[in-house]
Formats: structure tokens, C-alpha cells, sequence
């Protein structure tokens, strides 16, 4: 990933080069932030670091970002006191509290992949899966999806989605064929027809994978309920599997945005039952 880090602090700026430079990311380092600003405009960078200091604001400058590249990079506010709060409300991604360590860094660097890879992967037009029964397409999905990183951006609103998918659908293709790993998947959608609310908006977003996208939650606890609720009511059923040859694997992974943490990975495991001789 191309990165570029916005500080006059050379010690922080040392420690990120040092950190990730041996993990194949490439570093561009910028003091002046009218400087960094032009050269946003100039050239595509997948993450900005910024320090704000001087400026109480951090919203201008992000904005100042945002306004400069057509893309949506992943901006990290670096702070020795700003709140994660507030920096979501300036529009930022996340906060990288100074003086930097490295696992904090580890793991922003996770979420900053995660997030990056989720938006090229919603807007990849090649492949889309048409609505039906209640599931919605991958690119009207898409275009909710780019409203709640637009709003996120605009207002720091938190949205979440749920991942359900069959983690080892490329092993049931190989060792058991299409028809078993097509009927896991048609299987999955049915289930997830069964146990939406009304309210809920799911999609599929790939041959093996659903979303469920959670909007302005009413409370904080809301988003990992959704994922556990998910989790134990697909453990009620038992058909998904078209022979007794492979164990079908169904993840359910809760992710936030716009920081693109994940919260929550539950592995729901089935495996055909054997009848009975008479």
C-alpha cells in the first residue's frame, strides 16, 4: 500500500517508515500539509497519517483530504489526547494515540487493509447477484455502502455489517463438486430469508457470501447481538450439506465502518448426518 505520512514529528514519522517499510508498504513522508494536499492531488496513496497540530480542528484538514482525491483513502489522525470519538467526527478513520506503538500500529494497519480491500471489492462491477427473495443485489448493496462511508465521513455515524458466508466453499467445490458447494450457498440464502427482519437489509455480495448492513444502531451493544443472534439461530438447521464427503464451514464476521475493525468471527460448523440403516 502506498502510504503517506503527514507530521513534523521525525521520530513518529521514523517509526512508521521503519515499521512498515519492512512489510512491502511504500512511505511518503510530507511536513507541510499544503504540501501534502498537492500532492494527494497529484498522486494515489491507500493510507494518510496525519498529525493536526497545531490546529484544535481536525475536521478541516481531513476534509482538506477528502476533498483532494477521488478515491476514499484511510485517514488516521495521530494525537497524544484527542478522543477515537471525536476524530470519527472529524471524518478521520481512526486515531493512532503518540507516542506510537507498535502493536497499536499492527492493528490499525489491519483495519486500514480490511477496509481498503472491502471498498475495492463492493465496487468491483464484473460480477453482481441479482435481488431475489428478500436479498438485494450487490450493486444496490454497494451504493448503501458508499452512503454509510459518505456519512461516516460527513457526520461520524458508526454502521456495521455482517458477514455470513461458507469459509471453506473453494474445499467443498474441489472435494465434493459444484453442485454441493452451489446447494451450501442456495441453502445459506434461504436460511438468511428465514431469519432477516423485516427491517433488515441483506445482500449477496459473492457466490458464497451474504451482508447484512446494521444502520444508526440504537445502542452499542447492538451490532455484536446482531452477529451472535445470527450465529446460534443458523446452528437450528441441518440441510445445508449435499453429502456426508465435507463439513460445510459458515462464518459470521461483524465489521465496523468506517473504521473496518473486526469485532467478532463466530465458525458455525455443519456436517450431513448419516441415516439410518432399517
Amino acid at each position: 500500500m502506498r502510504i503517506l505520512v503527514i507530521d513534523r514529528d521525525t521520530l513518529a514519522t521514523q517509526l512508521i517508515r521503519s515499521r512498515l517499510e519492512v512489510k512491502g508498504h511504500t512511505i511518503v513522508e510530507e511536513g507541510v500539509k499544503n504540501n501534502a494536499i498537492a500532492l494527494l492531488e497529484r498522486e494515489p496513496f491507500e493510507v494518510v497519517f496525519i498529525d493536526p497540530a497545531p490546529l484544535n480542528n481536525a475536521r478541516p484538514v481531513v476534509l482538506g483530504i477528502r476533498r483532494a482525491v477521488r478515491n476514499y483513502p484511510y485517514v488516521v489522525l495521530m494525537s497524544q489526547d484527542m478522543p477515537r470519538e471525536e476524530a470519527l467526527r472529524a471524518g478521520a478513520n481512526e486515531i493512532m494515540v503518540k507516542p506510537i506503538n507498535h502493536s497499536g500500529l499492527e492493528v490499525v494497519m489491519e483495519n486500514a487493509e480490511r477496509l481498503t480491500g472491502l471498498i475495492k471489492r463492493m465496487g468491483d462491477e464484473s460480477e453482481d447477484f441479482p435481488s431475489a427473495g428478500g436479498v438485494i443485489a450487490k450493486s444496490a448493496f454497494n451504493q448503501l455502502f458508499l452512503s454509510c462511508i459518505d456519512r461516516a465521513d460527513r457526520y461520524g455515524e458508526r454502521s456495521y455489517l455482517v458477514f455470513i458466508g461458507i469459509k471453506n466453499f473453494q474445499e467443498i467445490l474441489a472435494m465434493d463438486g459444484a453442485y454441493a458447494a452451489e446447494y451450501a450457498s442456495a441453502k445459506l440464502s434461504q436460511y438468511l430469508v428465514r431469519l432477516r427482519r423485516q427491517s433488515d437489509i441483506i445482500a449477496q455480495t459473492g457466490k458464497n457470501e451474504f451482508c447484512l448492513m446494521l444502520q444508526r444502531p440504537m445502542y452499542e451493544t447492538e451490532p455484536m447481538e446482531a452477529a451472535n443472534r445470527f450465529a446460534d439461530a443458523l446452528r437450528r438447521f441441518d440441510d445445508i450439506c449435499a453429502s456426508e464427503n465435507v463439513k460445510v464451514e459458515v462464518s459470521v464476521t461483524l465489521i465496523d465502518l468506517p473504521v473496518g475493525h473486526k469485532h467478532v468471527e463466530h465458525v458455525v460448523t455443519f456436517t450431513k448426518k448419516r441415516a439410518n440403516a432399517i
